[in-house]
């Protein structure tokens, strides 16, 4: 098992605290929030890529990286050309971040500690969909950002499968590998939900509502606009099954669900 570890991922730096591998990580990148104790690692990674030198010099065993150009192709080709393993992580859909938390506690030496963590999530998992299985299920738009274009989720994409466990009909992009969302297109499908995934930069139902266009939409006519936590939603880590229950709440504010235990509350006058 490896003994020195840099994670450039915030999912995967969380998820190895959650193992009990936290003490062994050298190196984080700059985004790296949960939990707290992440932040006294150094930083390796920033927006712009990651710092090639730092790592050489911390020398790591391992190095676990994000797939679909989270951590640029680029970087992780230029680690294995010096010698460093490079594990590439990325689950487009709930089920594949299961067995990406059960293939990195395999490589560190914690798979007991795996199985805890994806069997407290499969048990959230569960209980979500239990709740929701015989609600209405109302067309929903995920929210991923609305500046300079509106923004949501891809088809078969890891977002529209939350929101489809939480017990909602995604409306997605035309495309997978697009997630702009052009707003002709979004008032024909008329969603009935609207979760506000950018919530956390200030964007709340009354914003929602002043927007050009925005008025004649269902969710926004009935008031059906609501803000969640979008880091517990759509970063695939151990507090993926509290995220399902904030989606799933958000969709159907009445099921009978435990709240999340973990999450920030934002828009509270609501």
């Amino acid at each position: 098992a490896p003994q020195t570890l840099v994670s450039l991922t915030p999912a995967t730096t969380e998820l190895l605290f959650a193992l009990g591998a936290g003490d062994l990580l050298r190196g984080r990148t700059d985004y790296d929030d949960f939990p707290p104790g992440a932040a006294a690692l150094p930083v390796v990674a920033t927006f712009e890529g990651v710092q090639i030198e730092k790592v050489v010099d911390i020398d790591p065993d391992l190095v676990l990286a994000g797939g679909n150009n989270f951590t640029s192709q680029a970087d992780v080709q230029r680690l294995r050309e010096l010698g460093i393993a490079v594990l590439v992580v990325y689950a487009p859909d709930v089920e594949g971040v299961l067995a990406d938390i059960r293939l990195v506690g395999r490589a560190v030496g914690a798979e007991a500690e795996a199985e805890s963590v994806v069997g407290a999530i499969q048990q959230r998992i569960d209980e979500v969909t239990a709740a929701v299985a015989s609600l209405h299920r109302p067309r929903v738009f995920y929210e991923i950002g609305n500046l300079p274009e509106i923004y949501g989720p891809a088809p078969d994409s890891f977002v529209a499968d939350m929101v489809s466990l939480a017990g909602g009909d995604p409306i997605t992009t035309t495309d997978p590998a697009v997630f702009s969302i052009a707003l002709e297109r979004l008032v024909t499908l008329d969603p009935q939900v609207i979760v506000l995934g950018d919530a956390a930069y200030g964007v709340c139902p009354d914003s929602v509502a002043g927007r050009p266009g925005w008025p004649g939409i269902t969710a926004v006519r009935d008031g059906d606009v609501r803000p969640v936590d979008d880091i517990i939603v759509t970063r695939p880590g151990p507090r993926l099954g509290e995220g399902l229950a904030a989606l799933a709440l958000a969709i159907h504010p009445d099921a009978q669900i435990d709240p999340p235990t973990t999450g920030t509350d934002y828009c509270p006058s609501l």
